[in-house]
């Protein structure tokens, strides 16, 4: 008689633990666009800076370029020189009219944000 063939022995599998699912973090959503402050909107009615009559004699002219910090309430916050025009006086009168300005406050989606904006004042007496 024959011995059938012992069966072969069967690897004894341990038991998994429980997992704790997995939370994948989401990326955050990007940012909505900036839309930058404005100051050339014509129902804010900016007036011009008056020419400066010395400055005239003098025949000084020349473009201001004026760094503009803007409120979330379209009032400016800071106004300094970015770029002078050469002459301390046009500068000076530039800079005094824009503290006077409205501007339409940049957005973020729908909230008003404060943001800097660069306003060109050109003095030509042509």
């Amino acid at each position: 008689m024959t011995v059938p063939p012992a069966p072969e022995p069967v690897p004894v599998q341990e038991p998994v633990p429980f997992a704790m699912p997995v939370t994948v973090p989401v990326p955050p959503a990007p940012p909505e666009p900036l839309i930058e402050a404005r100051f050339d909107a014509d129902y804010l009615a900016n007036p011009k800076p008056a020419y400066p009559l010395i400055s005239r004699r003098l025949g000084e002219q020349g473009v201001v370029h004026l760094r503009v910090h803007v409120g979330t309430d379209g009032l400016p916050l800071k106004v300094e020189v970015k770029r002078s025009s050469g002459f301390e006086r046009l500068d000076r009168c530039a800079q005094e009219t824009v503290t006077r300005w409205r501007f339409v406050p940049a957005k973020r989606g729908s909230n008003a944000v404060a943001s800097w904006v660069v306003v060109p004042i050109v003095f030509s007496l042509t």
